[in-house]
């Protein structure tokens, strides 16, 4: 679990979070939503130690990740995975290398067992056949499976993915989308998906939060959506007319 409490963040005096509290839960995934500007990269950032926020709290299970020294922040920090945007692959890396990079930077295992433990998490997302290929010899969705794979190697508690879908077709972003919500469940994370994808949202959205000019407009669950009474989040859900459809046929 994460809790933030009443997190702040400026730059040039400019606010970007405005006092966020929210709470993340184990064996969930959760989805951070909003228009671009509104501060959810932002949000994370400041959630995985990538920027220092000026007030508020971030509690990984209890520990106040903002109080930690180097140390024990690095403690948490192998505790996190990440897939980025871009997948963010080693482009001279094999999917082997690329999947046991982790393993190689942050633990004491010998060879044979990283291997064995990379070849595990290439066979948990349904790529047994590419070992040796590098990422240019693989499709894009292939390659968000290997950054996942690489994300899961060192068993993290917390899970964070960045517009995981990004530059997907529509069939690979439900793949990609049922493979992190799998993958959360099976290992109890705390899954945070930042994402503009509204497909995601009604497919694993367990709990939702809008992020509107820095601050928290709105959570609830992905069926709390076609009745909730917020015009900015209605504005941003609805906007094409495939979903103005879907909520007024939803009962």
């Amino acid at each position: 679990m994460i809790e933030v409490r009443n997190l702040k963040k400026s730059f040039d005096g400019r606010a970007v979070l405005k006092g966020i509290n929210i709470t993340f839960n184990e064996g969930k995934t959760n989805l951070i939503i909003g228009q671009s500007g509104a501060g959810k990269s932002v949000l994370i950032k400041n959630l995985i130690g990538l920027v220092q926020p000026d007030e508020g709290e971030i509690l990984y299970d209890g520990r106040e990740f903002t109080k930690l020294n180097n140390k024990q922040k690095k403690k948490i920090r192998k505790e996190i995975g990440m897939v980025f945007q871009g997948g963010a692959l080693f482009d001279s890396s094999t999917v082997l290398e690329n999947v046991k990079f982790p393993l190689d930077m942050f633990t004491k295992m010998s060879e044979e067992e990283k291997i064995q433990r990379a070849n595990f998490c290439i066979q948990r997302v349904h790529l047994e056949n590419a070992n040796n290929l590098f990422p240019s010899e693989i499709s894009g969705g292939m390659q968000k499976r290997v950054a996942i794979a690489r994300a899961i190697a060192l068993n993290p508690k917390y899970l964070f993915c960045d517009e995981p879908n990004s530059g997907l077709d529509p069939k690979t972003s439900i793949v990609i989308d049922n493979l992190i919500q799998e993958i959360t469940e099976e290992y109890n994370i705390t899954t945070i998906v930042n994402t503009h994808d509204m497909n995601s949202v009604m497919e694993i959205g367990d709990k939702i939060m809008f992020v509107h000019e820095g601050a928290k407009w709105w959570e609830g669950t992905k069926d709390d959506l076609f009745s909730a009474n917020n015009k900015e989040l209605n504005d941003f859900v609805f906007a094409s007319k495939l979903f103005k459809t879907i909520k007024q046929n939803y009962k």
